[in-house]
């Protein structure tokens, strides 16, 4: 099974999964608006090294997964949402953050 199939932890594109809603007191890449949301892994690129670790002066090891989930603009932003609710935002999220549901 290659990197386009499967990541690390065993997601595969198309899993429904949510953004977990921790917010460490530590730099981390996880946005706001997409904490505690729930949609779908859209694609996993690779492995890279963990910023969360490499910001502290760590080495990012180990490697984690980033992959691309897709969210609807509406469930993101509510009501404020005004243009067409068809449209998504996809944003790469380290795997780490991410929960199968």
């Amino acid at each position: 099974m290659g990197i386009d199939e499967e990541a690390g932890g065993g997601l595969r594109i198309g899993d429904v999964v949510s953004v977990r809603t921790e917010t460490p007191a530590h730099h981390h890449r996880t946005p706001w608006i997409v904490k505690g949301k729930t949609w779908r892994n859209a694609s996993i690129t690779a492995p890279f090294f963990n910023p969360e670790s490499r910001a502290h002066g760590g080495d990012g090891l180990p490697k984690q997964m980033l992959c691309s989930v897709e969210f609807r603009q509406v469930d993101l932003w509510g009501a404020r949402y005004r243009e067409d609710a068809r449209d998504r935002l996809l944003i790469d999220i380290y795997e780490h953050w991410l929960e199968p549901q």
